[in-house]
């Protein structure tokens, strides 16, 4: 039964990231800089990297890196004084956050979220978020239990994270070590737990 409603609520949601990114435009006008002047922040589709234009750098373009990206299901979308890439795979991915940093003069990324759907049988499915202002990560996942033969949630990951501080220019690098990092927590908290049963 709890599989069955997993397997509902994450087909769900993928159905809901879909929709959001065909309701997302390759550009957003927002003021990110606090100038009461709008900023353009621009998602280059066909070379994989954001472009964003900030009225009080004279809308000079600060740019990323160019991204391993999937071009049909990522995309941009505006928040409260700052904006969020997206990328979705097949059965997996990621939303990075940035927000301006009037001290550094640069696009700063904030928080970092991502999801994974797992294999058949889910096994390592769930979400986890980092928030890069307070280090704070949570990670809520599953695992396959052969011997119950069903997927169990396992209790809350919640630790510190620390990155140092990153910006649009080279977020890619930074969203790399989070994901390995997340896995190694999963791996290590489902060992531990398998380990007591046995």
């Amino acid at each position: 039964m709890k599989f069955t409603f997993l397997y509902i609520l994450l087909s769900t949601y993928a159905l809901f990231s879909h929709a959001q990114n065909e309701q997302r435009t390759d550009t957003l006008r927002i003021d990110l800089d606090k100038d009461a002047k709008k900023d353009i922040v621009i998602f280059d589709r066909e070379n994989a990297l954001i472009v964003v234009k900030l009225s009080t750098h004279n809308f000079k373009p600060l740019r990323s890196e160019q991204m391993e990206i999937d071009p049909i299901s990522s995309g941009i979308k505006a928040k409260k004084e700052s904006f969020e890439f997206t990328n979705n795979w097949m059965r997996a991915g990621y939303s990075c956050q940035f927000r301006y940093n009037a001290i550094q003069k640069k696009m700063q990324l904030i928080g970092m979220r991502r999801y994974e759907f797992g294999p058949a049988n889910n096994d390592g499915s769930g979400e986890s978020s980092v928030n890069l202002l307070t280090n704070s990560y949570i990670g809520n996942w599953n695992y396959w239990d052969d011997h119950q033969n069903k997927l169990i949630a396992m209790p809350p990951i919640k630790r510190k994270m620390v990155f140092a501080p990153t910006y649009l220019s080279n977020f890619d690098q930074v969203l790399s070590q989070y994901i390995n990092l997340c896995s190694e927590l999963y791996i290590k908290n489902k060992k531990s737990i398998l380990t007591k049963k046995t």
